[in-house]
């Protein structure tokens, strides 16, 4: 059995040969966009996260336009979300820091000249900003840097292959599957490994009833293995 770097790599080769690397991003936001999308999909089905984003981009002109309004009047645009009533607030207080910390500025642009770890430190300074906010305003965005975001299904994958113990939350999971790829891998190829994970868990890896006999991963797959035992 490759070690645990070895395995994460193989795990990539054979993920992005199925799912056609490299990727293309879903998205060209401004990162400040790029956040605000972030805050309204925490626990919300991609759809509708998207509707209440679009909604809002459409009602408002411009973020300082968002950060002033009425909440009441976010919390209507953003209605599509789950929990719009406290993100309203959470995503003008957000706003209003910003523009606090950077003089005015309502930007993140500013983030590109920093290094990835002091651009999430900083992010995650903001309330309700955790690792995979912070890594998703860094690679999602146009900014495209080198970070890690781990979703749900990134997650239980991860764990399902024992790239990391059972017991480890969404958030630990950034720093130890991060770890496991190489420094001087780029952008595309750390989104790539993020995308394939994901979309893994979307296509084959269900929660219930996995595609285990379809996994191109099985052989290295602890998970599988026991079931096909079991």
């Amino acid at each position: 059995m490759p070690d645990l770097q070895q395995k994460a790599l193989l795990i990539h080769d054979r993920l992005c040969a199925e799912y056609g690397c490299p990727i293309p991003y879903f998205h060209d936001l401004d990162p400040l966009s790029e956040l605000v999308s972030s805050l309204l999909s925490h626990r919300t089905r991609n759809a509708d996260s998207g509707r209440a984003f679009k909604q809002l981009v459409k009602q408002f002109p411009t973020w300082e336009a968002v950060r002033d309004a009425p909440t009441q009047e976010v919390e209507w645009a953003i209605a599509a979300c789950t929990w719009a009533e406290q993100k309203a607030p959470r995503i003008q207080q957000v706003l209003r820091l910003i523009g606090e910390r950077r003089d005015g500025d309502l930007s993140l642009d500013f983030l590109a000249d920093l290094s990835v770890p002091e651009a999430r430190a900083w992010l995650e300074s903001l309330p309700g900003v955790g690792p995979k906010t912070s890594a998703a305003v860094l690679s999602f965005s146009r900014l495209r840097l080198p970070a890690l975001p781990v979703d749900s299904h990134h997650h239980r994958v991860a764990i399902r292959l024992g790239l990391i113990p059972a017991n480890v939350a969404v958030g630990p999971a950034h720093a130890l599957l991060e770890a496991q790829l190489p420094k001087e891998w780029t952008a595309q190829q750390i989104y790539d490994n993020h995308e394939s994970l994901m979309l893994h868990g979307q296509k084959c890896c269900y929660y219930k009833n996995p595609a285990c006999d379809r996994c191109v991963v099985l052989d290295l797959c602890p998970f599988g293995r026991s079931l096909a035992n079991s």
